[in-house]
C-alpha cells in the first residue's frame, strides 16, 4: 500500500477583524514559513547567504586590501588612493625572534617582470625605446616618487638603509619593497651626498652582524646556518673563522679578531681524520694564514700555515702530478672523488699562489715545485682552443678530457685569474704564464664574447663542441677586475674597455632582478625584438652572498676613481641587507632572487661571504689607496692578499 501523499502546503483561515497586513503580522508568517521548512532547505539557504556575503566582501577591492593589512584607503585632494600601512612598532623583545628575510607571501603573487633595472630604465628611456612595459614602470617609479615626498622616508643608520630589515620584521615583505624601490636617479644623487666613512661603517656593522651569529650559534665551525641558529659541517676545521682573519684585521675590528687568534692558538688542529678538498683548503685555509701572518707579523699563523701545507701536498702523489682533488689530512693519504679519476682543471691551476708563497717563507721548495709541475704540464697540453682550456683532468694520464667544452664559469675560472696573479707575483718574470694569459684572452673575444639584446651588453657565453650557449655564470664576474688588474700592471690598454662593458654586465645581472641581487646563472638574449636582456630560469635563481661582482667593483673604482662603481656596490650592500640578514645573528643565502616578497632563505652563510664579499665591500669604499695596495700585494681567488715578491728574488 503506498501512504497518503503529503501536502506541500499550509492552509490558514483567519478570523475576527485584525489587520492581517500589519507587521506584526508578517513576522509571524515569515517565521512559521520558516519553521515548516525542512532542516536541509534551512542550511542551503544560509549556506546561499553566507556565500553571497563572503563573495561580496571578497570583490571589494579596497576592503580585501584593507584586511590583508597592505593597504588603507586615505583621502585626499582629487580622491581617494590606497596608502601602505605603516607597520607597528615591534617591542624589542619581539624583534629578536623575527628574521629579516621577508615572510612567506600570500596566495596572491605579484606579476613578474615588473621591477626593471633602474639604471638601465633611464638607458632605454633616452634610447627612445617606446615598449608598454618601459611605460608601465616609468609610471610605477613616478607614483612611487610622490610616495616618498608625501614622508615615506627611509630610516638610516651610520650611512646604511635598514629600513628593509624593520620593514620585514615589523610588517610585510610589500611594505618592504614599497620604501626601497626608488627611481634610481634619486638613489645615485642621494649615495654621492653619503659620506664614505658612513659606508665603511655599513660594512663594519655587517661584518659584526655576521659575527655575532657565528660566534653565538657556530663557534669554531665551519659555516653558520643562522636561521635555524646552528651549524653546518664540511671539514671540522672553523672554516669561517680561519676565513675572516684578514677581514677582520683590515677592517680594524681587534676585538673580534683577537678572540678569533685566541680560538686558533687554543683550539684549531690539523691533526684529523679527515678528508679535505685540496683547493678549497688551500684558497681558504692555507691563504687565509698566510695572509694574516703577513698582515699582523704573528709567527702562530705561519705554523698553522707550514702543518696545513704539509699535510696537504700527499694530493700531488699521482701517476701524473696532476693532484688529486682529496685529501686525508690526518692518514697523509689522498684520492679522486668516488665517481670519477678526473680533477677540474680550477682546481688544479689554483693553489700556485700559496704554495709558491709558503715555500718562499720556509725556503722549502717542494712545496712551490709541486704546483710549478702542473702549470707546466697544463701549458704544453693538446685540446686547448685558441688558448681556452676544457674544465677536466686525468689524474692518472694528465691529459684534458671532455674535450670541445670551453667556459669561464665554474671548473675553469680560476685558471685564468691565477695566470696573470702569478706572473704579478713572481714579479713579472715568468713568460710563459703571460703568454697564456694573453692568449686565452683572445680565445675569449673570438669565441665567447657578444652582445645582448635589445641594449647589447657584452657577455661572455659557453661553447660546447661548436656550438654556443649564452650561458654566464656569476663566477665569471671575476673578469672585470683581472682585466683591470692586467691593465694598472701594463697589459693592453683595450683590456680596460672590456673590463667596463662586462662590469656594466655584471651590474645589470643585479639591478634587473626584482629583488637587486643576481642570481648564480643567467641566459642572455641575443634575439632581435627581445623584451628584456636576462633571463633566469628556475633552477638558476639562488644567490649564495657570491664577492665576484664586489671584487671587481672594487678593482674598477680603485684604478678609474669613477664613483659609480661605488654607487653600484652600495646598492648591492643594502639588498644583501634587505633580503638576506637574519635578525639573531648571520646572512642566508637565498633561493629565488625574483621574488621579493619572499625569497626562500637556504640557511646557510658561506664562509666567502666574510672571507670576500665584505672584505671587498670595504676595500671599494676606503679613501685609503694603501689599504692593502696593489702595488705590494695580489689576492689568491679567496680575496686573502699575498705580497708580490721584491724583484730580486
Amino acid at each position: 500500500m503506498h501512504s497518503p501523499s503529503r501536502k506541500d502546503f499550509v492552509s490558514l483561515t483567519f478570523t475576527g477583524s485584525g489587520n492581517y497586513n500589519s507587521k506584526q503580522w508578517k513576522r509571524q508568517s515569515c517565521w512559521r514559513k520558516w519553521k515548516q521548512l525542512s532542516r536541509l532547505q534551512r542550511n542551503l539557504i544560509l549556506f546561499t547567504m553566507a556565500l553571497m556575503l563572503v563573495c561580496g566582501i571578497a570583490t571589494y577591492p579596497t576592503v580585501t586590501e584593507h584586511f590583508r593589512g597592505l593597504t588603507v584607503v586615505v583621502k585626499e585632494e582629487g580622491g581617494h588612493v590606497l596608502k601602505p600601512v605603516i607597520p607597528e612598532v615591534l617591542p624589542e623583545s619581539d624583534k629578536q625572534n623575527q628574521l629579516l628575510v621577508p615572510e612567506p607571501p600570500s596566495e596572491q603573487k605579484r606579476a613578474p617582470d615588473k621591477r626593471g633595472p633602474p639604471g638601465l630604465q633611464n638607458r632605454l628611456q633616452k634610447k627612445g625605446n617606446g615598449s608598454d612595459i618601459q611605460v608601465e614602470e616609468n609610471q610605477i617609479q613616478e607614483a612611487k616618487k610622490a610616495d616618498i615626498e608625501e614622508g615615506e622616508k627611509p630610516l638610516v643608520k651610520r650611512g646604511a638603509l635598514i629600513e628593509a630589515d624593520q620593514a620585514t620584521e615589523g610588517g610585510t615583505a610589500k611594505e618592504a619593497e614599497n620604501k626601497v624601490d626608488v627611481p634610481a636617479v634619486e638613489q645615485e644623487d642621494h649615495s654621492h651626498k653619503e659620506p664614505e666613512v658612513d659606508r665603511l661603517e655599513a660594512v663594519r656593522d655587517a661584518f659584526r652582524h655576521a659575527w655575532k651569529g657565528y660566534k653565538e650559534f657556530a663557534w669554531g665551525q665551519d659555516e653558520l646556518r643562522p636561521i635555524s641558529k646552528s651549524y653546518g659541517e664540511w671539514f671540522g676545521l672553523g672554516l669561517t673563522l680561519i676565513d675572516a682573519l684578514d677581514t677582520m684585521w683590515i677592517l680594524n675590528l681587534k676585538e673580534e679578531f683577537e678572540e678569533a687568534k685566541t680560538w686558533v692558538s687554543t683550539e684549531l688542529s690539523f691533526n684529523k681524520n679527515v678528508d679535505v678538498n685540496l683547493f678549497e683548503s688551500t684558497i681558504r685555509i692555507l691563504g687565509g694564514l698566510l695572509s694574516t701572518y703577513h698582515l699582523t707579523g704573528d709567527t702562530l699563523f705561519l705554523d698553522k700555515a707550514k702543518d696545513i701545507g704539509t699535510r696537504l701536498m700527499p694530493a700531488f702523489n699521482t701517476p701524473s702530478k696532476i693532484p688529486y682533488s682529496d685529501v686525508n689530512i690526518g692518514k697523509g693519504t689522498a684520492h679522486p672523488p668516488r665517481w670519477t679519476s678526473d680533477s677540474t682543471v680550477a682546481e688544479v691551476t689554483s693553489i700556485q699562489l700559496e704554495f709558491r708563497e709558503l715555500s718562499r717563507l720556509t725556503q722549502d721548495t717542494r712545496y712551490q715545485a709541486a704546483v710549478d709541475e702542473v702549470m707546466q704540464k697544463v701549458h704544453k697540453l693538446e685540446g686547448k682552443q685558441d688558448g681556452l682550456v676544457p674544465m677536466f683532468i686525468n689524474t692518472n694520464s694528465g691529459q684534458f678530457t671532455h674535450l670541445g667544452v670551453f667556459t669561464l664559469g665554474a671548473r675553469a675560472d680560476s685558471y685564468y685569474e691565477y695566470l696573470l696573479k702569478q706572473w704579478i707575483q713572481g714579479g713579472k718574470k715568468e713568460t710563459e704564464l703571460l703568454e697564456d694569459y694573453l692568449q686565452a684572452l683572445e680565445g675569449v673575444k673570438k669565441n665567447l664574447l657578444k652582445k645582448s639584446s635589445p641594449n647589447r651588453l657584452t657577455f661572455v657565453g659557453e661553447l660546447s663542441h661548436g656550438q654556443f650557449s649564452p650561458k654566464m655564470d656569476h663566477l665569471v664576474c671575476f673578469l672585470p677586475g683581472t682585466l683591470a688588474l692586467g691593465v694598472h700592471h701594463g697589459l693592453p690598454a683595450d683590456h680596460m674597455e672590456l673590463a667596463k662593458q662586462l662590469m656594466e654586465t655584471c651590474y645589470q645581472m643585479y639591478a634587473q632582478m626584482e629583488t637587486g641581487l643576481s642570481p648564480e646563472i643567467v641566459h642572455f638574449n641575443m634575439h632581435e625584438g627581445s623584451i628584456r636582456d636576462v633571463d633566469v630560469k628556475l633552477a638558476d635563481r639562488h644567490n649564495l652572498l657570491r664577492p665576484e661582482t664586489v671584487e671587481s667593483l672594487f678593482y674598477l673604482y680603485r684604478f678609474t676613481k669613477d664613483r659609480k662603481y661605488r654607487d653600484w656596490g652600495w646598492e648591492i650592500l643594502q639588498n644583501f641587507n634587505k633580503y638576506t640578514k637574519v635578525s639573531t645573528g648571520g646572512y642566508t643565502s637565498i633561493n629565488n632572487v625574483r621574488d621579493p616578497e619572499y625569497p626562500s632563505p637556504r640557511d646557510k652563510m658561506e664562509s666567502f661571504f666574510l672571507g670576500e664579499t665584505l672584505k671587498y665591500f670595504y676595500l671599494l669604499f676606503s679613501d685609503d689607496p694603501e689599504l692593502v695596495s696593489l702595488e705590494k700585494y695580489v689576492f689568491n681567488t679567496e680575496a686573502h692578499p699575498l705580497p708580490i715578491w721584491p724583484s730580486a728574488e
